[in-house]
């Protein structure tokens, strides 16, 4: 066992005791006050980090913020030493999917444990310091039954706001999520098309302004917490522009009627655009383009203030790595291929030729539009995409950790430095910028007085190597220590 120190073997034992007297039922709750005192303060809004600080917590909020020598310890409370350690908000993610949503074995094997599979993939967020997740892509009843779990303290969890389907696509075996016809689907596959679904799907691609108004109406009737649509479609190329200019007005409009974030998937420079005129809040991968973004584009972002939910987790790191690799491979098998044109004769290339010549090149476009996007003064938040997939007996390879639950967020804010941000950058990034995503900066994102205290402390200093982010000591959800050793608290996914 590693011997510690006096102030370490204290730190630990009132950790362990904060976890303790802190859980009651299912969930967490919070102390009456709490104070974290000596930390190095991170407060999310990107300024330098003050040392000595002192963070008061009445409740689920914070009461007071501020170096040490100006804010007072209130009588009787708990003390957390912070001494050596660095306090930042809890990390938000703006894109993740928690619920069943592919794969024909998961829905068959686990109907009846929808909302538990649920639970789980937010807690292994939750595990890591991520304490406010939103998924972008889901079946509504488990996820709203989990964000009431999570909410009522039925079950420990972060955070979890929904937007149910992407609204003008179909289900997981839909043309418009997949790239082809829905041809000899089974009756469980339709089934979970339309429990996904729920009135948003395809079906809205026909409507005219009154009749897509009255449909937006219903579907958020149904209790999302922000609306996502698709712009475009999902996969394959070329990518379609799904609704048009006067359509994704209708939907925009809709949406802020309710005071909702009104979300786009636009993966064409011209569907983007399309979106960014609509007065959509939040872009999800707006990098994600088969060319190179535009100056005007980037302008646009800037100048309507709109979020970058960023896949840098996928862009960096090991990712790409693999993908430079696998370029070099690429560029020795299309050298040979145009060494054999030559041989065979001059004539004109067909277009498929020319495009499997540039070999897989999106990847290198991605990561190059997200890094225009960062220098151009985009607001940019993490937004990873990271999702269940197959259920672990039936894969055939691991999931990579860069897509799994919570892990794959902390790869996408220490991508963003890869990318070019400061530390400090990337961190308010991965917490002030996912408030901003939900509109939702005046209860989270940062560490101030009168918002919800979602606080983490880190063992090194996440400013001199982001990677330190990692170091956690402490998770505490408005104003509740979170045991993370206790999390998962069901193992489907996660089971040995």
């Amino acid at each position: 066992m590693q011997d510690l120190s006096p102030r370490r073997l204290s730190f630990v034992l009132s950790f362990v005791l904060l976890c303790l007297t802190s859980t009651r039922g299912g969930g967490q709750q919070p102390e009456a006050v709490i104070a974290i005192v000596g930390a190095t303060l991170i407060d999310g809004n990107g300024g330098p980090p003050v040392r000595g600080a002192t963070v008061v917590v009445r409740g689920e909020r914070i009461a007071a913020v501020g170096p040490g020598t100006r804010v007072a310890v209130p009588e009787g409370a708990r003390i957390i030493d912070g001494v050596g350690r660095y306090l930042t908000p809890g990390f938000v993610d703006a894109n993740v999917h928690v619920s069943i949503y592919s794969g024909l074995e998961n829905f068959a094997r686990y109907q009846d444990r929808f909302t538990d599979v649920a639970i789980e993939a937010a807690q292994r967020h939750l595990k890591v310091g991520v304490t406010t997740v939103r998924d972008s892509y889901g079946m509504i009843a488990p996820l709203a039954a989990a964000r009431e779990a999570f909410r009522t303290g039925k079950a420990i969890g972060p955070r979890l706001l929904f937007a149910g389907n992407i609204v003008g696509w179909g289900g997981p075996w839909s043309f418009s999520f997949t790239g082809r016809p829905p041809e000899n689907l089974s009756l469980l596959q339709e089934q979970m098309n339309d429990a996904i679904t729920r009135g948003g799907g395809e079906e809205l691609v026909n409507m005219e302004p009154d009749s897509l108004r009255a449909a937006i109406d219903r579907y958020l009737d149904l209790g999302v917490d922000f609306l996502k649509f698709g712009g475009t479609s999902h996969f394959g190329y070329p990518v379609f522009i799904g609704f048009s200019e006067r359509a994704q007005q209708v939907i925009v409009d809709a949406v802020h009627a309710r005071g909702l974030v009104a979300e786009t998937h636009s993966t064409t420079p011209e569907g983007l655009r399309i979106s960014l005129m609509a007065g959509v809040d939040l872009v999800q991968h707006p990098e994600v383009l088969d060319v190179p973004v535009s100056d005007a584009l980037v302008r646009l972002f800037v100048e309507r203030g709109v979020v970058c939910g960023m896949l840098s987790n996928t862009i960096t790191g090991k990712p790409w790595a693999d993908y430079l690799k696998r370029r070099t491979r690429e560029d020795s098998a299309r050298v040979a291929r145009q060494d054999s044109a030559r041989a065979l004769g001059a004539r004109a290339r067909t277009e498929a030729e020319l495009r499997r010549d540039r070999g897989d090149v999106g990847l290198g476009i991605r990561r190059a539009n997200a890094e225009k996007l960062i220098r151009g003064g985009c607001i940019t938040a993490i937004a990873t995409d990271n999702y269940l997939g197959l259920a672990p007996e039936f894969r055939r390879d691991p999931k990579p950790d860069w897509q799994e639950p919570g892990l794959g967020s902390l790869a996408a804010i220490e991508g963003l430095v890869e990318l070019g941000m400061t530390p400090l950058q990337a961190i308010t990034a991965g917490t002030k910028h996912g408030a901003m995503a939900s509109k939702a900066l005046r209860d989270y994102g940062t560490i101030e007085p009168g918002k919800f205290a979602d606080l983490l402390l880190l063992g090194a200093d996440p400013t001199v190597d982001i990677r330190n982010i990692r170091k956690l000591e402490l998770v505490m959800k408005s104003g509740a220590v979170v045991d993370v050793g206790a999390l998962p608290t069901v193992r489907i996914w996660t089971r040995p």
